[in-house]
């Protein structure tokens, strides 16, 4: 019984050094519909028609509905901005 009370006690005092190693949380970007999305070199990709539950957006490209992932999204100078280049926006459906 002592040796759980010293484990829970070694435990309780070496959690917040795991949280610290912990990686940061990655930022949250908020599209808003009509802002425009650029690639990674800052290319006009599309103009955000839709923005999903997930955060992903909804562009026209070429004539057709192309859904960008949100894990490709960030804010650059107050800029939207995908990772993707215009080929591969081009190859997602």
């Amino acid at each position: 019984m002592r040796s759980i009370v010293i484990a829970a006690a070694l435990f309780a005092v070496s959690a917040p050094a795991f949280a610290e190693d912990a990686a940061p949380a990655a930022e949250v970007v908020r599209a808003t519909t009509g802002a425009t999305l650029r690639d990674a070199t800052g290319l006009r990709v599309g103009k955000v028609s839709r923005v999903l539950a997930d955060g992903s957006v909804q562009i026209i490209y070429g004539q057709k509905f192309v859904v960008v992932p949100a894990t490709t999204l960030s804010m650059v100078e107050d800029k939207l901005v995908t990772s993707l280049s215009k080929r591969e926006v081009a190859k997602l459906r």
